[in-house]
């Protein structure tokens, strides 16, 4: 079943890849509406938008998909139920078609839906308390994007049709179209992870890792950022925008500040991935949409490898994630450390690589814009942190001394496993440069100063030595400060977010409902209510039952009054 999922998954990839040139080309975009059901005068209508940006996305989405399915062929081959598994992942990816091209909310609503629902089922895969706890801490948190969604929905009602794209341009500056995009917002806010609700992120990681792979590049948490891409017009130039860049820039600091101090390997990419989404959703909100979604793709290539290399290695690793246990595998699993490394240098920026076509002009025009200190701080301390963890990954695993077992069995993953990994990084060699010549067809010129423009550059290396050096040092010498060990554990777990999504949410409402039930089911509503009707009757009865036990006479007198009562009554 792997095997045949890829190769449709493929050849509908290579299809909506032709289909989104011609557009291009054309400049041409296809509107279906499906009548699917027509009863006397109403009718239920499904509508499909197929432009360029839909038709390349979904492109990308599916081949992903597809590699990471032959990929699972031998990574899940010890699983019982791969077949099952299997059509969840595809189940994962209709959901993701369908949010793709849907020009409309109900519809829309449906793929997002589908997304929680089965992101869920994958989450709990692996059936044990941890994968419990991550799965319903990602649905509820996703439930809160949800139900945004339904009061856009609602709110839409407004125009007569929800069918969203009419009305953008026409109603952006309208009372109930800023309320819906306000309502977008928070849904894509959840649905990407952006602080506050960016714990559920790193929890998602208890699933199978070609789950993350999909789950972290292309499917569930770029649904948000691809949705307000759709909507970047009623964003643009409003308070929102600010909100939305601060917002952004914060979780980009706070994700790149927390990969450093994080010695999970799964985690450490789960991080990169939310540092990447505030690049993208800052930039969006600055109003660059189109180059918020050229990020969008290409980080999707070389995150889905950064994950799969990381599969491989944890199978290597005996299922071990800690990167202090790893080290040398240069030496013991040279094709996945390749493989690995030019995942790694992408997400860096490293010229020439996927990500520094996006991530080189979006620093550039960050440095063109009007913006504050503030951002300008959050942007380009951000990109140094993800050079310095990325860097110290390459130190904790790639280099360095073996520090496993000394009774090991490291090898490159078998030929199945490879080639996967292998597709994807000549994509993410090729994929930036192709896409930059498809989406910006004109040269973009940014003309800077000489050292505005060498400053990305300066500090990526700043990055590299002080991730690769802190790395090497820390070993020899472990630190005793309080200081340091204090803002290591708070910038290490998310700025408390986890604690505060869990504990602090669960345990007022907790003490509130046993104040309630203490003081009032088990209080006054039950000493006034059911108790006090007992002990009434109780009493009542022992009375009746003392006046007539053994008293013939008196039972037999109170019979005769009440039946010449009720002889009285019935002739009256």
């Amino acid at each position: 079943m792997c095997f045949i999922s890829f190769i449709i998954l493929f050849m509908i990839s290579m299809l909506c890849f032709y289909l989104s040139l011609n557009c291009l080309l054309f400049d041409s975009v296809t509107f279906i509406e499906w009548e699917v059901v027509n009863l006397n005068s109403s009718s239920i209508v499904m509508t499909f938008l197929w432009d360029w940006m839909s038709l390349l996305f979904m492109s990308f989405v599916l081949l992903i998909s597809s590699l990471v399915i032959y990929y699972s062929r031998e990574y899940m081959s010890s699983d019982f139920n791969i077949n099952r598994f299997i059509m969840l992942v595809l189940m994962f990816v209709l959901s993701m078609m369908l949010l793709i091209i849907s020009p409309n909310l109900i519809s829309i609503l449906l793929g997002w839906d589908g997304l929680g629902l089965v992101s869920y089922c994958l989450v709990i895969y692996f059936q044990n308390v941890k994968s419990f706890n991550a799965g319903m801490l990602t649905a509820l948190s996703n439930r809160i994007g949800d139900v945004a969604l339904l009061l856009a929905i609602a709110w839409m009602l407004n125009y007569g049709s929800w069918n969203y794209i009419f009305y953008l341009e026409l109603m952006k500056m309208d009372y109930e179209m800023m309320i819906i995009g306000g309502l977008v917002i928070l849904a894509a806010m959840t649905k990407s992870a952006q602080i506050p609700f960016s714990s559920w992120l790193p929890a998602a990681m208890a699933a199978p890792t070609p789950v993350s792979a999909l789950v972290h590049s292309s499917t569930l948490v770029t649904a948000g950022v691809y949705l307000l891409i759709r909507f970047n017009m009623l964003i643009d130039g409003t308070w929102m925008a600010t909100v939305l860049l601060l917002i952004g820039g914060l979780t980009m600091f706070m994700s790149g500040l927390g990969a450093n101090f994080e010695f999970d390997l799964k985690k450490i990419i789960a991080l990169s991935t939310l540092s990447q989404l505030g690049l993208m959703i800052s930039i969006l909100s600055m109003g660059f949409p189109k180059l918020a979604f050229f990020h969008l793709l290409t980080h999707a290539l070389f995150k889905a490898l950064l994950f799969m290399c990381a599969g491989a290695i944890i199978h290597n690793m005996n299922n071990s994630q800690d990167i202090r246990s790893m080290g040398n595998l240069a030496t013991h699993m040279p094709l996945t450390v390749s493989c690995l490394n030019v995942a790694n240098l992408a997400l860096c920026g490293m010229p020439f690589l996927a990500g520094f076509y996006s991530k080189d002009m979006i620093l550039e025009l960050v440095l063109m814009s009007y913006t504050n200190y503030l951002i300008f701080f959050l942007f380009f301390f951000s990109t140094g942190l993800t050079v310095c963890y990325s860097f110290r990954l390459v130190f904790y695993s790639l280099t360095g001394h073996l520090n496993c077992s000394s009774m090991h069995y490291l090898s490159d993953e078998g030929w199945t496993m490879l080639r996967g990994m292998m597709g994807l990084m000549i994509m993410s060699i090729v994929g930036g440069s192709m896409l930059n010549w498809l989406i910006f067809p004109v040269p973009s010129a940014i003309v800077l100063p000489l050292f505005l423009k060498l400053l990305t550059l300066f500090v990526c290396i700043v990055g590299a030595v002080s991730g690769y050096t802190i790395s090497n040092v820390s070993i020899y010498f472990n630190n005793k400060s309080l200081l340091l060990y204090n803002v290591s554990v708070f910038s290490g777990s998310m700025w408390f977010m986890p604690y505060i999504s869990t504990y602090g949410i669960i345990v007022y409402p907790l003490k509130l409902g046993m104040a309630s039930f203490s003081g009032m089911d088990q209080g006054w509503s039950e000493y006034a209510g059911g108790q006090m009707i007992y002990y009434l009757l109780s009493k009542y009865s022992n009375y009746y039952q003392i006046m007539q036990g053994n008293n013939l006479k008196f039972y037999l007198l109170t019979f005769t009054l009440w039946m010449v009562m009720f002889m009285v009554l019935s002739v009256t």
